[in-house]
């Protein structure tokens, strides 16, 4: 897959720090030569805010990086870190911070949004489905609560393809699909539906990635990924295996009248 911009504004901004921390600069000091807030640096550094052109040239000559072939990679993460994501063409109905069956959902849990706005919502996740097509394909690891497939929504014709779709989807290469069935009673999953992000660089950080209703939550710091890298170790001992769950997915699906 592409590296997109977050991740590459995220590995400059290492980087970046790596090269302060080595010189033997505080982020105030070196702040204050750019001449911005150390709030706007800790934001460069930390992937959350791009990198100026001018920031950028005035950092490299402050950490002494001279070699050309060091600073062009530099400069081409800086330039891939302004380019928009394939999301930002749903910008307008992105939560802050990130079909029929889907349609159904949307709004039930964002009644004031428009018809319009309901249809770029359907959009965006059909187009975040597709990234499973790219080269390489993505590796994707998914627990379903058994609720999502014995919940009637759209009725048993849309149910059906649903079950069917995820059944397609769990067959292929990279996807893993369990599922975590009633009886199994609490689970670590209960406050909420949460991601983990990982790169296939080993400098780039793991992210958690949290929704809830007050809004989507993106978790960085170690301590708090490696809790939700735990929940999710526990909801993998506790769902059935990738072959079971397919089965529970059919009995489902028979089941609909």
């Amino acid at each position: 897959m592409a590296t997109g911009p977050t991740v590459r504004r995220r590995r400059l901004g290492t980087e970046l720090r790596r090269l302060r921390e080595s010189s033997g600069y505080k982020l105030e000091e070196v702040a204050g030569q750019l001449g911005v807030a150390p709030s706007t640096l800790s934001r460069i550094e930390t992937g959350k805010a791009p990198t100026k052109s001018v920031y950028l040239t005035q950092l490299l000559e402050a950490y002494g990086v001279i070699d050309p072939g060091h600073r062009q990679v530099l400069v081409d993460m800086a330039r891939e870190g302004h380019r928009k994501g394939w999301w930002a063409a749903y910008d307008d109905v992105l939560p802050s911070g990130l079909g029929v069956y889907v349609g159904a959902i949307l709004r039930e849990t964002s009644p004031r949004h428009t018809e319009e706005q309901i249809e770029r919502l359907v959009e965006l996740r059909m187009e975040r489905q597709r990234r499973l097509d790219e080269e390489p394909p993505l590796d994707l690891w998914v627990i379903h609560d058994e609720a999502v497939i014995r919940r009637m929504i759209g009725g048993p014709a849309v149910m059906r393809r649903q079950l069917a779709h995820l059944l397609a989807e769990a067959g292929r290469p990279g996807v893993t699909l369990q599922m975590l069935p009633f009886d199994s009673g609490a689970h670590a999953g209960h406050d909420g539906p949460f991601s983990i992000i990982e790169f296939q660089e080993r400098s780039d950080s793991e992210v958690a990635y949290v929704e809830s209703a007050a809004g989507p939550i993106y978790l960085e710091k170690d301590r708090e990924v490696r809790t939700r890298s735990e929940a999710f170790d526990r909801l993998r001992a506790a769902a059935l295996s990738p072959g079971a769950s397919a089965d529970m997915i059919s009995s489902a699906a028979r089941d609909l009248t």
